[in-house]
This record gives structure tokens, C-alpha cells and sequence, in this order.
């Protein structure tokens, strides 16, 4: 008897909803759905979708920095940017190398204006999260319900296999 749950429809289910997740925080982010940001706080309300974070959340030795950060237009726009890009690229299985990367890289700058976690003198979700996305960089699992093999046909990511 064949298991159901093999190694690529393990690494599918990571692929697709590590997407859900980041795409998830980009609508409610963008358009306030009433979960973790209300109508009034959304972006398109004029909100920055990450002063409110960067400037009560960030807490920890790297605090001063992360705060500096808060109501900067281009923070806004590269974390938006990031949310909605790593999340649809996962979602349709097109670019997972550089997506699975930069999904790390956000989720390793959210650690660290965290740092030290709550529970845990080191490890918290956040590391979890980031071993899934370097896992998802660095194999070709978890592709065959995606337009993979449709996007490693086009011309620029022959030219560029990051794009894979």
C-alpha cells in the first residue's frame, strides 16, 4: 500500500502554505480584513503596514535600529513587495528559489527585531519558518502541482537559474 503522504506532497503542503501565509498578511495588511489589521489600520486607509510593528512591537537589542525603520515609505513598499511576491510565487510554484530565499531574509529581520524570542531563549517559530524556506530554495520537491515546469521554459530563467 502506497503512503499518502509522500516527501513532494509534504514539501507541496509546506510550499503552498508558507505562500497562503505571506499572501494572507499582504490582503490584510493591504486592505485591513479585521485579523490582524482592521479596515481603518490598512494600507490603503494610508496606514503604514509596518510603523505600528516596527515602532511598539520591535522589542530587544536591535529595537533602535528596527525602529528607525518605522513610516518609511520604501520599508513599506519592499515589505509589501515581499509579503505579496514570496507569497504568490509559492502559491504558484514559479520562482521558489529566490522566493524561498527572500522569505527567509524577511523572516530573519522580523526575528531579529524580536530578539530574544518570548518562549525560547533562541528558537521560535520564526527559525522553523526560515529552515522551511531555505528547504524549499535548495529542492525540487514539492513542484508537480505548479506552473514549475512551465516557468524553467522561459528564456530569462534559463539566463538566470536563481529564477527557478
Amino acid at each position: 500500500m502506497r503512503a499518502f503522504l509522500t516527501e513532494d506532497l509534504i514539501w507541496e503542503l509546506i510550499r503552498v502554505s508558507l505562500g497562503f501565509i505571506m499572501l494572507w498578511a499582504f490582503l490584510d495588511k493591504l486592505l485591513g480584513l479585521g485579523f490582524a489589521t482592521s479596515k481603518e489600520g490598512s494600507w490603503l486607509e494610508g496606514v503604514s503596514p509596518t510603523a505600528g510593528f516596527l515602532k511598539f512591537g520591535a522589542e530587544g537589542p536591535f529595537s533602535p535600529l528596527f525602529q528607525s525603520f518605522s513610516g518609511s515609505l520604501v520599508i513599506d513598499l519592499l515589505f509589501m513587495a515581499g509579503l505579496f511576491l514570496v507569497g504568490a510565487s509559492l502559491i504558484l510554484g514559479i520562482g521558489i528559489k529566490i522566493a524561498g530565499y527572500a522569505g527567509a531574509l524577511m523572516t530573519f529581520l522580523i526575528y531579529l527585531s524580536l530578539f530574544p524570542p518570548e518562549n525560547n531563549p533562541i528558537i521560535d517559530e520564526h527559525i522553523i519558518y526560515i529552515i522551511l524556506f531555505l528547504g524549499l530554495a535548495n529542492t525540487q520537491k514539492g513542484r508537480k502541482y505548479s506552473f514549475s515546469k512551465q516557468w524553467a521554459t522561459l528564456d530569462l530563467v534559463k539566463k538566470y537559474p536563481i529564477l527557478v
